[in-house]
C-alpha cells in the first residue's frame, strides 16, 4: 500500500462463520425515493436510506433545488415537496439522468418561476455523454442544451411537453426513468419501448407514489397530468452487498448466518 493513509487489515482464516449481518439499503431505490419525494404532494418518509457519498450528493442537490429534507438520521429521511432552484450534481451519477425532467417541468407551476437549471458535476461526470437523455426529451418538446454532448446541461423550463412513443436504442434504466418523469408533465400518453428488460425501480416507485402505468409486452405507458402523492418508503437491503456474506455462509457456515436489511 503506497498511500500513508491506507488502512491495513490482518485476516485470519476461520473454520466456520455464523451470526447476523446488517445489509445497507439499495442505492438505486434510495436515489429514487428522494427524487420522487421531492415531486410528491405532502411529506414522504424514507427508512433504510443508504447514507453513501453518491446518495448524499443527490440529497444535497435536491436541497439546492429548494426541496426541504430532514435527515438522514440512522437511515430515516423526511422529504417535503415540491420546490425548485439550481442544482449541482456532485458525484451522483444517477442524478444526471433523472432530476432533469423534474427540474424543468414538474416544478414549473411555482408562481413567477422561470428557471433555467444548470447541471454540473465533478471531472468524471463532466466527461459523461448526455445526449442519450437529451434526445428523447427534446422530441417531447424540451429545451435542453449540452456542451457538445457533454455537461454542463442547461434545462429551460416553462416549455410544453408532448407525449411520444420512444424505442430505446439500448436498455437503459436511467434514460427510461428520465422519459417517464417528463411524461408526468406531457400532454397525452407516453410509451417507452425497451429492447430488453432493464431495472424497473422507477416504475415500481412511481406506482407507490400513486401513478398509474400500463405494461403491455415490452412497452410501458404513462398518461400525463398525474400527481404524485407522498408515501412511506422502506428501502430494501442491497442484495449485491449481501453477496459476500452469502458466499461466506456457503463456504463456512455450520450454523445459521442471517443477512438482514438495515432499518
Amino acid at each position: 500500500m503506497n498511500s500513508p493513509a491506507a488502512s491495513r487489515y490482518l485476516v485470519q482464516p476461520s473454520s466456520q462463520i455464523h451470526g447476523a449481518a446488517s445489509i445497507p439499503g439499495d442505492k438505486s431505490i434510495s436515489h429514487r425515493a428522494l427524487m420522487l419525494g421531492g415531486l410528491a404532494e405532502g411529506t414522504t418518509h424514507i427508512d433504510g436510506f443508504l447514507e453513501s457519498e453518491d446518495c448524499l450528493a443527490t440529497l444535497v442537490a435536491l436541497r439546492q433545488l429548494g426541496v426541504r429534507i430532514e435527515g438522514p438520521n440512522d437511515g430515516h429521511v423526511i422529504v417535503h415537496g415540491p420546490a425548485a432552484g439550481r442544482m449541482h450534481a456532485r458525484q451522483a451519477r444517477s442524478t444526471w439522468a433523472m432530476p432533469a425532467p423534474p427540474c424543468a417541468y414538474s416544478w414549473d407551476f411555482l408562481p413567477g418561476s422561470h428557471l433555467t437549471p444548470k447541471l454540473v458535476g465533478d471531472a468524471s461526470l463532466m466527461r459523461r455523454p448526455m445526449e442519450r437523455v437529451a434526445v428523447p426529451l427534446r422530441l417531447m418538446g424540451a429545451d435542453i442544451t449540452t456542451d457538445d454532448g457533454r455537461p454542463p446541461v442547461r434545462i429551460h423550463g416553462r416549455t410544453s411537453l408532448t407525449a411520444i412513443d420512444y424505442e430505446l436504442p439500448v436498455p437503459s434504466a436511467q434514460v427510461k426513468s428520465a422519459i417517464l418523469l417528463a411524461a408526468l408533465r406531457a400532454d397525452g400518453r407516453t410509451r417507452v419501448i425497451e429492447p430488453a428488460p432493464s431495472r424497473d425501480h422507477t416504475e415500481r416507485m412511481l406506482g407507490a407514489f400513486g401513478v398509474e402505468l400500463l405494461h403491455t409486452g415490452d412497452a410501458i405507458a404513462l398518461e400525463g397530468g398525474q400527481v404524485l402523492h407522498a408515501t412511506r418508503v422502506q428501502v430494501p437491503g442491497d442484495f449485491s452487498s449481501a453477496a459476500f456474506f452469502i458466499v461466506a455462509g456457503c463456504l463456512a457456515a455450520r450454523q445459521d448466518l442471517w443477512c438482514a436489511a438495515s432499518v
